[in-house]
């Protein structure tokens, strides 16, 4: 049996999703604590909570910050600043004495800066498995010029955020070649849930788009008046406007609803895109101006031949008909990826790598999720 402390980034699906389904599939027998911020440790209760090998603690972690519907970089990355100087100092003395306690063999962490910082003061063996580091550990060479540029820049703060790691894991829908340097960095997919994993893709009529809270009513103006029905997750439950019907994130629903849809039109997070990508569904993704991880992820996804992008700002109901249109396009791109996008063998065979070989870790669970 091991015992492994793991820490996430507290803002967006992705990371919550993916740890999620780390300890899913890497239980049976092993001892988990989890800690992360108030939204995603409400998520994680609600899918492995009762479970007497898992154990949270609630972090205070940096927010993307909005004004009116538009997200506010230079406020965000003050806050992160004010963060790091003020705060994280007080929360990793708290971590070393949680450490200390759980006596963990092994630390992961996705994009979250405590953890790896404790488990450093303490020896212990920390991989780092998250999205981010395609920032930092990816060529980038196929992005228009003023991307590159920003990749560079957003690497600086990857490297603050996460110090030194014995394994570097990145989760990516895109597998580019590795940066010069980054050469012992394991590329592999979204880790993918065994449900969505079990679910037949088949084509409907409906399409399924999951939007952040702070989307723009234009865009459920353009997406309500499409002409087909419109499954909207992410922004609670509402009454139903022209074709839009709207539902409260229910994992065997949404699987559900993605697995028979005719189409995906969604922020552009890596998870999502990764999960629909499986299932051979087109995107239409919709990166907010400046949200520039997400404008690279859209990027990305139109050389791989599997969608297409507008900025969240310009979507239209002609936008989104012209997609439809235009849906077939993707098809051949779709079905050389179909069914092959998980991640997570490859992840369980690097933690097994980086723990403590008398630790314990259950090979034969290890062996199963491969």
């Amino acid at each position: 049996m091991a015992r492994i402390a793991i820490s996430l980034c507290g803002e967006g699906r992705g990371h919550a999703a993916r740890i999620c389904t780390l300890v899913e599939r890497l239980g049976g027998g092993n001892d988990f604590l989890i800690a992360t911020t108030t939204e995603a440790l409400e998520f994680l209760r609600g899918r492995c909570g009762g479970r007497g090998d898992v154990r949270f603690i609630e972090l205070p972690g940096i927010r993307f910050r909005y004004v009116g519907d538009r997200l506010d970089v230079s406020r965000t990355v003050l806050d992160g600043l004010l963060f790091r100087a003020l705060e994280l100092p007080a929360l990793v003395e708290r971590m070393v004495r949680e450490l200390d306690r759980f006596a963990p063999d092994l630390a992961i962490t996705d994009f979250e800066p405590v953890l790896p910082r404790a488990a450093s003061r303490l020896g212990i063996p920390l991989v780092s498995l998250d999205h981010q580091h395609f920032l930092v550990a990816y060529d980038v060479g196929v992005l228009p010029w003023h991307l590159q540029c920003t990749a560079r820049l957003m690497g600086i703060a990857v490297r603050l955020f996460v110090p030194q790691a014995a394994a570097t894991v990145v989760s990516a829908f895109f597998r580019p070649p590795l940066a010069a340097g980054w050469e012992h960095a394991t590329q592999i997919g979204p880790l993918l849930r065994r449900s969505l994993l079990a679910a037949v893709p088949h084509d409907g009529r409906h399409l399924v788009s999951y939007l952040r809270q702070h989307t723009p009513p234009a865009v459920l103006d353009a997406l309500a008046a499409v002409g087909v029905p419109v499954r909207v997750y992410g922004l609670g439950r509402r009454d139903p406007v022209g074709g839009i019907s709207f539902h409260d994130v229910d994992e065997r629903r949404f699987i559900a609803d993605l697995a028979g849809c005719r189409g995906v039109v969604a922020a552009a997070g890596n998870q999502l895109i990764g999960e629909a990508i499986h299932l051979g569904k087109p995107l239409l993704v919709l990166p907010e101006r400046a949200h520039a991880e997400q404008t690279i992820n859209a990027h990305f996804l139109t050389a791989e031949g599997c969608g297409e992008f507008l900025p969240l700002e310009r979507v239209d109901t002609a936008a989104v008909r012209g997609f439809l249109d235009r849906r077939e396009t993707f098809a051949a791109p779709l079905a050389t990826r179909q069914g092959g996008m998980d991640g997570l063998p490859a992840a369980a065979r690097a933690i097994a790598n980086a723990i403590a070989p008398d630790a314990g870790l259950r090979h034969e669970e290890i062996r199963t999720a491969a």
